[in-house]
């Protein structure tokens, strides 16, 4: 089985991408900066925030996962 992806990191990269700042994060999705901060470190997250984080960044996060499900044929 493929290793899971870590979330934080993957949204950081996204967010440094695009060249957007965490504040400006924080703002589209109601959140204090540090918040932003602390979501960088968790390899996973609440699928509400990851949905708000995705629409903000108009990138699908959840294709990591989905991607990782296939590859494995649904299968532990």
């Amino acid at each position: 089985m493929k290793e899971i992806p870590h979330i934080g990191e993957l949204i950081r990269l996204e967010l440094k991408r695009q060249g957007r700042s965490n504040v400006w994060l924080s703002k589209q999705i109601s959140c204090n900066p540090r918040t932003i901060s602390k979501i960088f470190k968790k390899q996973y997250i609440d699928t509400f925030q990851l949905w708000q984080i995705s629409i903000a960044l108009n990138h699908d996060f959840f294709r990591a996962y989905s991607e990782l499900i296939a590859q494995n044929g649904g299968e532990k």
